[in-house]
């Protein structure tokens, strides 16, 4: 990762680009559209070999064939971490966000704001075993910890830029590992495996739907400034395709009537779409295409968790909701 200012360091830009506030620099993150930056957590000859793949996207701009398989890999492994080891499916979550902060700390260096990823990257790490492990209080008492270690952790640094700096970072724990840590609240109420089976299938069934219709019907836009193919007719499909997921998932795992099922669709799309407009609106205003190319079709870790960030914690009220005596 020498390829980057370290968020520790002293921020030099990577070697062999332009100065920091040069012309050439500042082309290169101020026209999100053309001529975006990218980055990799992976090596260089990594990044090659992505590159190399990402020369036939589909119509939607990305490798499909890559994006299906690692979609259905990630999917399976989260399913059977589920089932048969709830303490391995924290620690792969945990895995996540860790990957997921850091790439969120690389993206704010292109605007030389550093942010403490020793502290965060620690903080990601604990939040998920502390709300599986603790539950509510524990996490809540693991998450003020780490905004504490956060600022603190800054604060001793005698480089200029500190108030900036903890700030992103304490918005890095609370948009990433907290917000993901609701999924393993969720694991530990009744059925809780099930419940978070249903709303991965639901987020999965939005993207997917979503996808497909978009690229067959997608006319009108929703957020042409943000993300100029998430188109409405796009929106829609992801609300049937997963009403029909919803209400399956409610009668055949769940037990539950029909109606719950489609209520959980309707709130589950609604929030990974907010989530998914959230990452690009960052994007946006760093001036990169992806988070990372860690994840082959899809980009980075935070590509793909973009939906799921916020689901969880709506995920969670809504069953809370619609199903208090569970």
């Amino acid at each position: 990762m020498s390829d980057l200012p370290t968020p520790d360091g002293p921020g030099h830009p990577p070697a062999g680009s332009a100065p920091l506030g040069s012309p050439v620099q500042a082309a290169a993150t101020a026209a999100p559209g053309r001529g975006t930056r990218r980055f990799s957590l992976l090596p260089p000859a990594h990044g090659r070999a992505n590159r190399t793949a990402r020369k036939t996207p589909s119509r939607a701009g990305r490798n499909l064939p890559a994006a299906i398989a690692v979609g259905l890999a990630l999917l399976g492994a989260l399913i059977v971490g589920l089932l048969f080891s709830p303490l391995l499916f924290t620690a792969f979550v945990a895995a996540f966000v860790v990957v997921g902060v850091i790439e969120f700390a690389r993206a704010m260096a292109f605007r030389q704001v550093l942010v403490p990823r020793i502290p965060v990257a620690l903080g990601a790490a604990v939040l998920p075993f502390a709300a599986y492990l603790g539950g509510p209080e524990a996490l809540t008492l693991a998450f003020v910890g780490a905004c504490l270690l956060t600022v603190l952790w800054r604060a001793i640094d005698p480089r200029p830029g500190a108030p900036a700096a903890a700030r992103a970072g304490v918005m890095a724990l609370t948009w990433i590992p907290l917000m993901v840590s609701f999924a393993l609240l969720l694991v530990r109420t009744h059925d809780g495996a099930l419940k978070l089976i249903t709303m991965l299938l639901l987020v999965v069934a939005n993207d997917t739907f979503g996808y497909i219709v978009g690229v067959l019907f997608g006319r009108h836009a929703m957020a042409p400034r943000v993300s100029p193919k998430k188109t409405w007719e796009g929106f829609a499909g992801s609300i049937v395709g997963a009403a029909v997921i919803g209400l399956l998932c409610a009668t055949l795992l769940l037990g539950q009537s029909w109606w719950v099922g489609s209520v959980m669709a309707v709130a589950t799309v609604g929030a990974a779409t907010l989530g998914d407009l959230a990452e690009s609106m960052v994007k946006r205003e760093v001036g990169i295409k992806d988070m990372g190319t860690i994840l082959p079709g899809h980009g980075g870790v935070m590509d793909r968790l973009d939906s799921v960030i916020i689901a969880s914690p709506v995920a969670f009220l809504m069953f809370e909701l619609l199903m208090p005596q569970l």
